[in-house]
């Protein structure tokens, strides 16, 4: 029976999670997870100084942790939670170039990346698009029999590989069955 092993990845520019699991069949099972943290906690008298400065920097850590990742577990495929629109449009900015050092990693790599919205991994791991983030992580633990909750950024980057191994459909795809899916809504 042939094995693939996934990398999901919530990317973030203060803490990246990652999370390893190999597929089996039909059957998943937990490899790794973790964070890859570029946060100094050092504090700019001027609001988003810090950040400009400390750019360049973090991105290097991301890459530098994700290509540690991938040497160690070696996986297959990689996939990566798209970015959400947020209110800032800087932070949108700043978490894009957090997603594209993570992207980078993997392609140099050269391995292959699906990339899943947010909505698109709950729906799978969950089989709702809008649950919670407490949700994510018990369903997590639950499809892989974890001893523990894992952490909020670890459990999003497994929820991605998760969805990934599913085909981006998981659970959400009984949900939905003879549905069909658009913008989010189910349409009888």
């Amino acid at each position: 029976m042939s094995s693939i092993r996934i990398l999901g990845i919530d990317p973030g520019l203060r803490i990246t999670g990652f999370g390893v699991i190999e597929k089996v069949g039909e059957k998943i099972i937990y490899i790794a997870s973790g964070t890859i943290k570029t946060a100094s906690g050092k504090k700019s008298k001027i609001e988003g100084e810090a950040e400009r400065e400390e750019l360049p920097a973090r991105l290097k850590i991301i890459l530098d942790g994700l290509f540690e990742v991938i040497d160690t577990y070696q996986p297959h495929q990689v996939a990566v939670e798209k970015v959400f629109v947020n209110v800032n449009p800087q932070s949108t900015l700043l978490l894009g170039q957090a997603r594209g050092a993570a992207i980078s990693a993997a392609v140099i790599r050269h391995l292959t990346v699906a990339e899943y919205t947010a909505l698109q991994v709950k729906q799978a791991v969950v089989g709702n698009g809008h649950a919670q983030k407490e949700q994510v992580q018990e369903m997590v633990k639950r499809l892989l029999n974890l001893p523990a909750t894992p952490k909020p950024d670890s459990a999003d980057a497994l929820a991605c590989a998760i969805c990934h191994a599913h085909g981006g459909q998981g659970l959400g795809r009984m949900a939905t069955a003879g549905f069909r899916v658009r913008g989010g809504r189910l349409i009888g």
